[in-house]
Parts: structure tokens; C-alpha cells; sequence
């Protein structure tokens, strides 16, 4: 899938995406004389941390450039995460409002390991657009 800020800052393809959850928190409501039931009613909205996995590529350096972006101003945007085909034509996406990265990992470098360059990017939002 690939992820992208404001439609001109492109981070690249990622193979592995957590996070994309929303939890509502339930506000009950006694109302008197209504021995019944409880009115169950929905509260704010909480929503997780987007944790993006992927083998460092060329992509790589413009995700780090965005991320040390941040600590000169902190500017919200809007990411777009998008589940491509085999073809790369997106099949569904989803929006994230008000993002803005809160950790990345870079690679564990060992000569002497049998593993993948990886890296890691946390991006916080206040929600996904309709």
C-alpha cells in the first residue's frame, strides 16, 4: 500500500499497516422512571496510532526529511493510505486528518544478522475523513 501527505509529500509503498481503528466511548444515560433499560449513547471518538513497517528503499531519506521536518514546525496534514492491486491502481483508501509523525525506527544495522533493513513510522490523527 502507499502513504502520502497532502497529496505532494509521497512516503512510499509500506507492507504492513496497524492501527486503523476507532472507538467510541459509551455514555450512559439513567433516565427516571425508566426502570427498563439504560440509554446507551455514543461519546467521543478515540482513535489509535498508525504504525507503518516496510524494508528501508529509496523512500527512505523523504520520510526521514518529513519526519525532522516537524521538529523546525509542527504542521498537520492529511494522509491517504492506499490498498493497491497488483497493478498499483488503488483499491481502497482510507484519510487521516490531522496527522503528524510521533516516532520513527530506523534500521538495527548488524553485519552479522540474517535480517532486513527495516523501518517504522507512528503517525498520530484525529480521525478519518468520509
Amino acid at each position: 500500500f502507499q502513504v502520502t501527505i497532502d497529496d505532494y509529500v509521497d512516503l512510499g509503498n509500506w507492507q504492513k499497516c496497524d492501527g486503523l481503528t476507532v472507538e467510541y466511548d459509551v455514555q450512559e444515560y439513567r433516565e427516571g422512571g425508566q426502570n427498563g433499560y439504560v440509554h446507551r449513547l455514543p461519546g467521543r471518538a478515540k482513535y489509535q496510532n498508525i504504525k507503518l513497517t516496510r524494508p528501508v528503499d529509496s523512500s527512505s531519506a523523504t520520510v526521514a526529511a518529513w519526519v525532522a521536518s516537524v521538529q523546525n514546525r509542527l504542521t498537520r496534514g492529511t494522509a491517504r493510505i492506499a490498498v493497491l492491486d497488483p497493478s498499483g491502481e488503488p483499491v481502497s483508501s482510507w484519510s487521516l486528518v490531522g496527522v503528524f509523525p510521533v516516532r520513527w525506527t530506523g534500521p538495527n544495522l548488524d553485519v552479522g544478522a540474517n535480517q532486513m533493513a527495516t523501518e517504522t513510522l507512528e503517525l498520530a490523527h484525529n480521525g478519518f475523513l468520509g
